[in-house]
């Protein structure tokens, strides 16, 4: 039997098998004219999985009028696309039965990450940090405390709207130290985190998969070219030493912010060993540690890839183990 999970994201689609032999993520951004149901179809015909689960977190997207809206476009999709037996996991983490509130699908990728998680270590702090925003999900007895809606899980903390590719760095800073003095920076969309991580090393150019602010291309040159931008200048006006300390600010105030959330869950819950996943998990291990906080690396334990694209292979596990109870 091949199990496959989903996890349909705003910007992203993952995949992964429950074996972990497949592994794949897909920039398909929902507010453009989106590919989903043709890739959707693609992926099906070419893995022919026997069961799928579905986590969703695109429905979001401006795209649509409400979440609801969302919901029924990426659902139909999903339908359109497998042949096989789909289910949907809800913010229970539970398999979604029909005629529950569908809007219990929504911004659920966490809640099925949180329930293997929950089995697999025990209690924690999960935390992962993915191209677009960071959850922090406490999870006591192996089951998650959280709260079920992104607007209730920001107000407590447990969701940061900001990840390690996609964030308008004009969110993160309002000035940066130079050489030159204090420069506060231009809120235009002209650099995001991608280019920050990429510059720094911490992350690999086919980590970075989104595309760039300015359209062009993932160089050092056009990397460096987006961040001097911040402060509205160019590499004629500002030096290749000033472009690295503007991203090791951008980095610094990132992880404060991570470290912020983590810590006010933590206390709450009285809860303090991290587990850190996604491909911004070297923020959540920096910031455990500034927290002198015990941490658990999910890419140690299943691997940086499963890691990459944890609530696609969390969804899958899901239905493994769903199918192995009946």
């Amino acid at each position: 039997m091949r199990y496959l999970g989903v996890d349909i994201g705003g910007a992203n689609t993952k995949i992964a098998t429950s074996d972990g032999t497949i592994v794949e993520l897909h920039y398909l951004p929902l507010w453009k004219d989106t590919t989903l149901p043709q890739t959707l179809k693609d992926i099906a015909k070419r893995l022919k999985p026997d069961m799928v689960g579905v986590v969703i977190t695109g429905e979001l997207a401006d795209c649509f009028e409400d979440k609801l809206h969302g919901l029924k476009f990426i659902m139909q999709a999903v339908e359109d696309a497998f042949g096989c037996e789909v289910s949907y996991i809800d913010t229970n983490g539970d398999i979604h039965e029909h005629g529950d509130e569908l809007r219990n699908l929504a911004a659920a990728n966490w809640a099925a990450s949180s329930r293997l998680i929950g089995q697999e270590i025990g209690d924690c702090i999960f935390v992962d940090v993915g191209s677009t925003t960071s959850d922090i999900i406490p999870i006591i007895n192996s089951k998650h405390v959280a709260s079920k809606t992104d607007f209730k899980r920001l107000l407590a903390s447990e969701l940061v709207y900001t990840g390690a590719l996609r964030t308008n760095v004009a969110t993160l800073v309002d000035k940066v130290e130079l050489e030159q003095g204090t420069c506060r920076v231009s809120s235009e969309l002209f650099t995001t985190t991608g280019d920050v991580y990429l510059l720094l090393g911490d992350i690999m150019p086919e980590t970075y998969t989104c595309a760039t602010a300015d359209g062009t291309g993932k160089s050092r040159l056009e990397t460096m070219r987006r961040i001097a931008r911040l402060v509205c200048a160019d590499l004629e006006e500002i030096s290749e030493k000033n472009i690295i300390e503007i991203a090791g600010q951008v980095k610094e105030k990132q992880i404060d912010l991570l470290a912020e959330a983590i810590f006010a869950v933590s206390e709450k819950h009285r809860v303090y060993r991290i587990v850190a996943a996604g491909i911004g998990e070297f923020m959540v291990i920096e910031a455990a540690e500034r927290l002198g906080m015990e941490w658990i690396s999910v890419a140690e334990k299943w691997g940086k890839e499963i890691s990459d694209v944890f609530p696609a292979y969390a969804a899958a596990w899901v239905m493994e183990r769903n199918a192995d109870l009946r």
